[in-house]
């Protein structure tokens, strides 16, 4: 590595740390239409050129395919560090991994999600090629992103803050996803983080002008965030508690601390405060309470909730295959949301489908044996089937629990079977007071954004909150209390482009950075001979 230059290194990192910083906590969202300029300019000015070509006054060179790999890995590695940081606190304080093993198990994830920026990174340096200057791969540059962001929301199955969920709250833009889901406003970013490159790789008389026309589209395109539609119409109301309870050891859940629990949380659900209406729906969300749905304590409490009030409740349990199971005898544990109707019968199901490696089971077991005290703090979970709506007197809710909300596609095939409203029932308490809980906010709102529905994100710790089809946040609770939000909502039975066709674009962009792949290693293997 010791041909590419140190101006690469300091441009990879510069990148890496706007990457960061354009996500929350730091949410300096405005970064985002020049932080990936920096890996740009520095995989298409890497190597120093030999003898002959320095005389021909060509000063930095394209990086060649392994130096592209190296350098676009290195930046990811520091981005997933200073992203997904959490990861240490989730693995240590509830998962019972000490520290050395919690320290190695992030940087492991860090070395494993970070091959994806080092495709990037090697995709870049093959389309360049050896020129002093490719055009081509600069204005192929947009679509190779978007194609290696559906790589890792397909292959890996962790697309955790994709670039374009930066601009959630920029109203006029992030419409763009409802045709062609988030992959459309990083692609719309990426075309200005390329003009900005341009900017610093053309010769000094084209800079000025380059420059100014990339500022100037990041100053038009940002100014949507100062646009705000009109408030979208309500008639309905559901009722979501945030729960509040802390992650404990199973001794903890003593039957006296137990019972409480349910009489607080039951309470909360009939008399919540301040002005309250009678709710279409009263939500419980996923909780690290050992609430089995086959547990008749927890059944009775739930049931007397929907009778006493008249109408349908949604909570968070653990469901086992075989409803007359005790979960002791149960050899099959769901991470549930449960439908129970206004006569206290319940009447259906959602099984979680997609689920969280090392916290809902532990893939490679045999491998991985010193991560088990997590699975053991949360369950070792089966995966369901079906993630059609639930039903609720004509209503039909779209269910997703957790980090469901961060898969495009996967909550999108509940808008198209029929959905015409989302709820979200999350447990954030696992993230501590990290970034991750405004992480997946943003995430969990693009999602009503690409599928025009109203998300209602019930989470046991925060943010809860009623979130409109724009991606505003219209009402929310305090994090970290015990409380009840009197959440507003609209059903929609009209779907979007995005929700009719799925992942249609970011497959275009994967098929067109294939084809211009080839087509550069075939004219390359033409010139050889």
């Amino acid at each position: 590595m010791r041909q590419i230059h140190k101006s690469a290194w300091l441009l990879v990192l510069l990148s890496a740390g706007l990457q960061i910083l354009i996500f929350p906590l730091p949410n300096l969202y405005m970064l985002s239409w020049a932080a990936i300029a920096p890996l740009l300019i520095g995989l298409l000015r890497a190597r120093q050129p030999d003898t002959l070509q320095l005389r021909a006054g060509i000063k930095l060179l394209p990086a060649g395919p392994r130096q592209g790999f190296v350098l676009g890995y290195v930046c990811g590695i520091f981005w997933y560090a200073g992203t997904c940081y959490w990861i240490y606190n989730v693995m240590h304080q509830y998962g019972g991994v000490n520290t050395p093993a919690a320290v190695g198990i992030l940087i492991l994830f860090c070395l494993y999600l970070a091959l994806y920026h080092g495709v990037f990174g090697l995709l870049i340096s093959l389309l360049a090629g050896p020129s002093s200057f490719s055009r081509r791969a600069l204005l192929l540059s947009p679509v190779v992103w978007v194609a290696v962001e559906l790589a890792r929301t397909r292959i890996t199955g962790f697309p955790w803050d994709l670039l374009g969920i930066a601009q959630v709250d920029n109203i006029p833009m992030a419409r763009v996803a409802t045709v062609t889901g988030v992959y459309g406003l990083s692609f719309e970013i990426m075309v200005v983080n390329t003009a900005v490159a341009a900017a610093f790789l053309v010769g000094r008389e084209k800079r000025k002008a380059l420059l100014a026309a990339a500022v100037g589209a990041a100053v038009v395109l940002q100014s949507g965030r100062l646009i705000s539609p009109p408030a979208v119409l309500t008639d309905h109301s559901a009722r979501l508690v945030q729960e509040n309870v802390p992650v404990l050891e199973g001794a903890d859940w003593t039957r006296e601390y137990f019972d409480e629990t349910l009489r607080e949380l039951s309470t909360l659900s009939l008399n919540p405060p301040g002005e309250r209406r009678h709710p279409d729906l009263i939500v419980w969300p996923e909780s690290p309470a050992p609430f089995y749905a086959t547990d008749p304590i927890f059944r009775a409490t739930v049931s007397n909730i929907a009778r006493q009030q008249q109408t349908w409740v949604l909570a968070g349990t653990l469901g086992v295959r075989n409803a007359s199971q005790t979960p002791e005898q149960a050899t099959e544990l769901y991470n549930s949301g449960a439908l129970v109707n206004p006569s206290g019968e319940w009447v259906a199901r959602y099984d979680k489908m997609h689920l969280v490696p090392f916290g809902e089971y532990v893939p490679f077991k045999r491998v991985f044996a010193f991560a088990g005290g997590l699975t053991q703090a949360v369950g070792d979970f089966s995966r369901g089937t079906s993630r059609a709506p639930l039903e609720a007197d004509g209503s039909k809710l779209g269910v997703f629990i957790c980090y469901e909300s961060i898969f495009p596609d996967e909550v999108r095939q509940s808008a198209e079977q029929g959905a015409q409203v989302f709820v979200n029932i999350s447990n954030d308490g696992w993230y501590g007071d990290s970034g991750a809980y405004a992480q997946h906010l943003k995430q969990a709102r693009m999602r009503a954004v690409e599928n025009n529905r109203w998300l209602l994100r019930d989470t046991n710790t925060g943010v809860t909150a009623s979130i409109d089809p724009y991606g505003r946040v219209m009402a929310s609770v305090p994090r970290k209390i015990r409380t009840a939000l009197e959440a507003p909502y609209a059903l929609s039975n009209v779907t979007t482009f995005y929700t009719r066709h799925g992942d249609w674009f970011a497959y275009l962009c994967a098929i067109i950075s294939l084809g211009a792949l080839l087509t550069r290693l075939l004219f390359r293997r033409k010139i050889e001979r």
